[in-house]
């Protein structure tokens, strides 16, 4: 073998070797490999593993067309665009290897990301796209969360079996193996196989985290598809039914199976350590669920002139680098939209992957007095939405459109597209208010918000996944009241929108443009108090402690 893997000597108390699947990373703008929020969580946690030097490889997977390229159309609604994607940095190992997908050979291939490329844990990124395969067996690949159920699964067992098989055709001795999310549920499988089908034997090796208790993140299938597509390997489905406990419905629900065949799981927020346990732990034979709440890297995400401002304790200083920071984002949003934005303007943004339960458009409920808001001269207020919605999720589409015909008649309003790394940044660092509206408690964590507030912007959030761990409202952050959850969610959404302009119009709006020095002073302690405890090298030190040592 040619490929030679000599990865940085670990630190001494990070010496454990651990290997963490995912279906998405999102490391570096150049590289398009993630789709939301798990991928800026992962994409994080490399980089704290590079930083801390922790004994840590990354397996992830290279997606042909990425996720997608959000456009427009003539009439500025949302196109989901496909391009070829290709990258010179990442290394081709020369190994190509087979694994068996819906009884066929197919045939992997590895690329590898070297640690100083983007200050990662070094990673390897698998394609099934490659001249040795068949052109179906080659689309296995070509996008990230494929709408077609079928490749969806290839998918799961390429990541699983195919990132259990490179580790040991690398010769490398792996202690644990760590399941972000249950997209790579065949790694179980494999690890069963290779462990004389001894599920104690699994157990001692995997960990495993959940991320959300929305079905669409907690995927299940058919015992039939599942066997007929090879999920398990060479083992029989009734033994699968039998140690996986599969039940009358035989459907084999990842998580649960997941939770089944690892030591220790963990949640990602103690609100959602609450509800994962509320969802999961009447069943039998799962591992303990922890909690470890989410975070994310410092290095990459703060900007270095706003916190060299704050160590200063120079205020005119941090003031002036957080308006050249709106400015820059205002330059962005005037070049894709033509609205001209006012860096003296107090800016609300809202921007995450676009899905119905994060309610984009709850602010626009009682749209009247929204539209009074944004048309007040005496306090402005500007508003900019951005976000990806799963291409094939038409609902939260017409959503992002319906903002976009919504707002079209307000100078102050504007709704990106392209919401990728790089814009992410720009709308943390040159906003003031980060929104936040999930239907609680469905936002297991959350982490554009911690970003934000290393960025001198404070969340205005409803009290879902971190923001209790962190948000004393009016100190650091607003916290939105919540709706009785009894009650039918027309009536939350009436209570919670109201919330917001409430929030809004009678406590952020006076402070920001009557008292200037208290909003700064609350911004402040927001970045202050964000690090360390929601920068991710705790996070990814409480994964050694707690999952991998444990």
């Amino acid at each position: 073998m040619s490929f030679q893997f000599q990865p940085y000597s670990p630190a001494p108390e990070f010496a454990t070797q651990a290997a963490y699947f995912s279906m998405e990373f999102a490391l570096d703008q150049a590289l398009k490999t993630y789709s939301g929020g798990l991928g800026f969580l992962a994409g994080s946690h490399m980089r704290s593993a590079y930083e801390l030097k922790q004994n840590l490889i990354g397996i992830g997977m290279l997606w042909t067309y990425g996720y997608y390229d959000q456009g427009r159309n003539e009439d500025q609604t949302m196109r989901a665009d496909f391009r070829l994607k290709s990258y010179s940095f990442l290394e081709d190992t020369g190994l190509i290897f087979p694994i068996t997908i819906h009884g066929a050979e197919v045939k992997v291939k590895a690329l590898y990301l070297a640690p100083d490329t983007f200050g990662t844990a070094p990673m390897f990124f698998l394609t099934t796209d490659i001249p040795e395969n068949d052109y179906i067996s080659r689309t296995i690949t070509h996008y990230l969360y494929d709408a077609d159920t079928a490749a969806r699964v290839a998918q799961s067992i390429v990541l699983g079996v195919g990132g259990g098989k490179l580790l040991d055709l690398l010769g490398v001795r792996m202690h644990t193996y760590h399941l972000n999310e249950g997209h790579g549920l065949p790694l179980a499988f494999y690890l069963y196989e290779k462990h004389g089908r001894s599920l104690e034997e699994v157990q001692k090796r995997l960990v495993f985290t959940t991320h959300t208790p929305e079905l669409a993140g907690n995927e299940e299938h058919a015992m039939k598809l599942l066997t007929d597509m090879t999920f398990f390997g060479n083992i029989p489905a009734d033994e699968i039914r039998r140690v996986a406990r599969v039940d009358h419905s035989d459907i084999l629900n990842y998580t649960l199976t997941a939770l089944r065949f690892a030591r220790k799981a963990n949640a990602v927020s103690k609100v959602h350590g609450i509800v994962a346990n509320d969802m999961w732990g009447s069943y039998e034979g799962i591992c303990p669920i922890i909690p470890i709440t989410n975070a994310q890297n410092g290095t990459y995400w703060r900007d270095p002139a706003l916190h060299a401002a704050l160590e200063a304790n120079d205020d005119q200083a941090l003031l002036a680098r957080k308006r050249e920071l709106k400015k820059e984002l205002f330059d962005f949003v005037a070049d894709q939209t033509g609205t001209l934005l006012d860096p003296d303007v107090l800016t609300v943004v809202w921007a995450r992957r676009f899905a119905g339960y994060k309610r984009a458009d709850l602010i626009l409920r009682h749209f009247e007095r929204f539209a009074q808001m944004v048309a007040n001269q005496d306090r402005p207020v500007q508003i900019i939405w951005a976000g990806k919605p799963y291409p094939k999720d038409y609902g939260a589409i017409g959503m992002f459109n319906d903002i976009i015909q919504r707002t079209k008649q307000f100078k102050s309003c504007a709704v990106l597209t392209g919401y990728e790394l790089g814009l992410s940044a720009l709308l943390k660092k040159g906003s003031d208010i980060w929104l936040n509206t999930p239907r609680f408690p469905r936002e297991a964590s959350g982490t554009s918000g911690m970003t934000a507030a290393m960025n001198a912007c404070l969340s205005l959030s409803i009290p879902d996944g971190w923001i209790p761990e962190f948000v004393r409202h009016g100190e650091n952050g607003f916290m939105l009241p919540l709706a009785n959850l009894n009650e039918p969610e027309h009536v939350k959404d009436d209570t919670e929108a109201k919330g917001v302009l409430d929030v809004l119009e009678q406590e952020i709006l006076p402070l920001y443009y009557d008292e200037p020095a208290a909003f700064l002073a609350i911004a402040k302690t927001a970045m202050r108090e964000v690090e360390p405890q929601f920068e991710s090298h705790r996070m990814a030190t409480e994964y050694y402690e707690k999952m991998y040592n444990a």
